[in-house]
């Protein structure tokens, strides 16, 4: 469990940095910024989706996973949680217009793909934590860029860090042994159209956002889709 609070210790310490940053950033810089931020998060979804050796497993995991997710309201929930923090730790006459979309994207971006599945894999399974402490460096970088553009929500990410790689770590430690590379591979390759669809949300290219949120549940489904696959042929 220290890799999980060295990785959600050094989001918030980025955050702050980007956070001190932030008013010697002008708008026309923050933009650019954002933008190639943006394209950087594509390409990580990129390289984790690509990696799919069952792309049937892929599409419907993503179908069936984005109905469970709609049907728990799950981007409503992460919105309200969002909101409420806000309500919190923003005071009013702030600028509040980005803490939710800071709080959400950076918590997904954070918590969702290969290095938080497989480095929490690992560090349950093996006790490497290896991958963990390259992924906190990363995030680190990232936040100090994501904080001096989206704003204090940033900074909120690191609680989810701790509590989705805390919680996966622990349930490593209890199922790992019996979860195949496989199922692993194809979770990382899900996760990956997650963080894409975030991408396309930074760039604000589509005419509605898309509900990423509601794509979390499809993460995990490949834990029953490969051994049921595999049962049926």
């Amino acid at each position: 469990m220290l890799a999980v609070v060295i990785n959600a210790a050094l989001v918030l310490v980025g955050s702050v940095i980007g956070l001190l940053l932030k008013s010697k950033i002008s708008e026309k810089l923050t933009k650019s910024l954002m933008h190639g931020l943006a394209l950087c998060v594509m390409v990580i979804g990129i390289m984790s989706a690509i990696k799919t050796q069952d792309i049937l497993c892929v599409i419907i995991c993503m179908v069936v996973g984005i109905l469970i997710g709609e049907f728990l309201r799950i981007e409503d929930r992460l919105d309200g949680l969002g909101k409420i923090v806000k309500s919190k730790f923003v005071r009013k006459g702030d600028s509040e217009s980005r803490f939710v979309e800071g709080f959400m994207t950076t918590t997904l971006l954070f918590c969702v793909g290969s290095m938080a599945i497989t480095g929490s894999m690992e560090a349950g399974i093996n006790q490497n934590y290896s991958i963990i402490i390259s992924k906190s460096v990363i995030d680190a970088v990232t936040s100090i860029s994501f904080a001096a553009t989206m704003g204090i929500g940033v900074c909120f990410s690191s609680l989810g860090v701790f509590v989705y790689q805390g919680l996966l770590t622990v349930l490593f430690i209890l199922v790992g042994p019996f979860i195949s590379a496989e199922a692993i591979n194809e979770m990382s390759a899900v996760g990956g159209l997650a963080i894409i669809a975030i991408s396309l949300n930074m760039l604000d290219v589509l005419p509605a956002k898309i509900r990423s949120g509601n794509m979390l549940p499809a993460i995990f489904l490949p834990l029953a889709y490969i051994p049921l696959s595999n049962l049926i042929q």
